[in-house]
């Protein structure tokens, strides 16, 4: 079915360091700041190859989001990277006042975001970011699948003028997207071309999609699998495109089902389409610790879920 397969696991925060190291020796206005979790975000070589444009804040991620605001002035582009809970939750209003209101060309990188951050629990397992993010006026909001993808979004938004939020994790997931996929700021992704019903990925749960699509394929369903990887600004056109031909969705996202992708995509529908549609995400919870596979299992958060979460919607047609 698919011409994608499963390269090697790995994680997505990788992607990013390999990322800001390629940054690093192409891009001298790319600066780094981290709150203290410098190994958590793979940052390491970019540290060693650039040690005078990079600034170890420490456990202070609202004075971080300042710091970055007040780099652009000079022309820098400063990637401020922390845990996903602390580069939201912790300091929404420093993100507010003085990045996005004030249109700073500051890129808020965010690891471990989701379920996937696992035994942490509850306290550190973000589910409502992508909500918080795609509020906030004139804020791109990009969730990549895997180790390339994530690689490339992170050149790609240093090329990008005005203030972005980058989401990734924490597990070795698959590595499945090609190593030269060009990576387009708004532009959903084709993975799978179907008539039954369309799926609509982002983040972790893409290769879920593929896996889901996969079986039900076995079934005699033509699953149509498309790869969101910008939920701000979100590619109208693809969702509307796919929908008309297969006449149902369902949404899949390692996120609370209010605020992230699925209601992004309703938004569209409801507007434009209404079209009958299903959510896979966390169902207005929180989390709590555990291993990752257990924790999607246990959420809903997988290829099984999305597979019963299509021969639903097919239901409503």
């Amino acid at each position: 079915m698919t011409k994608y397969t499963d390269q090697g696991k790995q994680d997505t925060r990788s992607g990013y360091g390999a990322g800001m190291t390629e940054l690093g020796r192409t891009n001298p206005n790319v600066v780094a700041l981290c709150a203290d979790l410098v190994g958590s975000l793979k940052i390491d070589t970019f540290i060693k190859e650039n040690p005078e444009r990079f600034f170890q804040v420490g456990i202070a991620e609202a004075n971080m989001m300042g710091m970055a605001a007040g780099l652009t002035i000079g022309g820098k582009i400063p990637f401020a990277s922390t845990f996903a809970n602390f580069a939201t939750g912790r300091v929404y209003d420093q993100i507010r006042q003085s990045i996005a209101y004030s249109d700073k060309n500051v890129k808020i990188c965010a690891s471990h975001s989701g379920l996937t951050l696992g035994e942490d629990g509850a306290t550190h397992q973000i589910l409502e970011d992508i909500g918080l993010m795609k509020m906030l006026p004139g804020m791109t909001v990009i969730n990549p699948c895997d180790f390339n993808q994530t690689k490339a979004a992170t050149i790609a938004i240093a090329e990008h003028h005005g203030p972005v939020y980058l989401r990734f994790g924490r597990p070795k997931v698959a590595n499945f997207t090609p190593v030269d996929q060009k990576f387009e700021i708004g532009k959903a992704l084709m993975l799978n071309e179907g008539t039954d019903v369309t799926i609509i990925a982002t983040g972790h749960l893409v290769w879920q999609a593929l896996l889901a699509a996969e079986s039900l394929e076995n079934q005699g369903i033509s699953a149509e699998v498309i790869n969101i990887h910008t939920i701000k600004p979100l590619d109208d056109k693809a969702i509307l495109d796919s929908v008309k031909k297969t006449g149902c969705v369902v949404t899949a996202e390692e996120h609370n089902y209010l605020g992230g992708l699925g209601e992004s995509v309703a938004r569209v529908l409801a507007t434009h389409h209404p079209t009958p549609q299903e959510f896979v995400a966390t169902q207005d919870t929180f989390g709590e610790s555990g291993t990752p596979e257990q924790l999607m299992e246990k959420y809903g958060l997988n290829n099984k879920a999305i597979e019963a979460a299509v021969l639903k919607v097919l239901k409503r047609k």
